[in-house]
């Protein structure tokens, strides 16, 4: 289970864990020391995770995620559906209780996942996704080019109830690149400036900052993503992964 948090003393934790680790069943999901499961209409993860280097120290506590609506909408990132991103709940509740001073809020959240039956790298060179609040509910782009030469170009704007509208795209606009250069760009109106104004994550093939830009006439900031995968490909890039996500056998319940 993959955990980040930002700012002060923010720490980064996903250990690769094995069959025996996993438990499922149709309200629940539990990795290791982990879990996740449907309280009512309330998504309860329960952390309890060891966070990798530089800074290496137990991360446990809860996190409450309540989806004000759950979409219907589903976006295929390959024509043979190989790929797919659910955005479930696009504006949720969230409730965050970690045992670190200072690690406890409440505020506005974001519910989706991805799932696919073939590893990222067979199928896209780059993209980028953002997702920003806006007009009531969230905005979301998906663009990507895809290792055969296409491309995916897709905008959506989730309304508080649920309700999922694809949207005429507004232009990409440069961003700056991250600090291992991995290329960034997002949308916005024309002749906008898009900016960052938070790291959140940098790595030598993603990125994960927040960005402030301009969509209807309305400044925004949300969260962007950006992903080389002709980067991850690389021999000298994967063994670096161990260090961040170490492989840990054996869980026993």
């Amino acid at each position: 289970m993959n955990v980040a948090t930002y700012g002060p003393g923010g720490r980064f934790t996903m250990t690769d864990r094995g069959r025996s680790a996993l438990r499922q069943s149709k309200d629940s999901l539990q990795i290791g020391p982990s879990s996740m499961r449907w309280d009512g209409n309330t998504l309860v993860i329960q952390i309890n995770e060891l966070s990798a280097p530089p800074l290496i120290s137990r991360l446990r506590g809860e996190i409450r995620l309540s989806p004000r609506a759950v979409t219907d909408r589903e976006l295929a990132l390959t024509p043979d559906g190989a790929h797919i991103w659910r955005p479930f709940s696009p504006v949720s509740d969230i409730s965050v209780v970690l045992e670190a001073k200072g690690w406890q809020w409440d505020g506005h959240g974001y519910f989706d996942a991805n799932f696919g039956t073939r590893a990222l790298e067979e199928d896209f060179a780059v993209w980028t996704w953002g997702r920003y609040p806006s007009h009531g509910g969230s905005t979301c782009f998906y663009d990507a080019q895809r290792l055969d030469g296409s491309e995916l170009a897709a905008g959506f704007h989730f309304t508080a109830e649920g309700r999922a509208d694809a949207i005429a795209l507004p232009p990409k606009r440069p961003l700056s690149r991250s600090l291992w250069a991995v290329k960034r760009e997002t949308r916005g109106d024309p002749l906008s400036q898009p900016r960052q104004v938070m790291n959140m994550l940098d790595a030598p093939f993603y990125s994960r900052s927040m960005v402030r830009t301009v969509l209807d006439g309305q400044p925004c900031v949300g969260v962007h993503e950006a992903l080389d995968l002709k980067r991850f490909r690389s021999p000298l890039i994967k063994p670096m992964l161990a260090i961040r996500v170490p492989r840990r056998a054996g869980w026993v319940f």
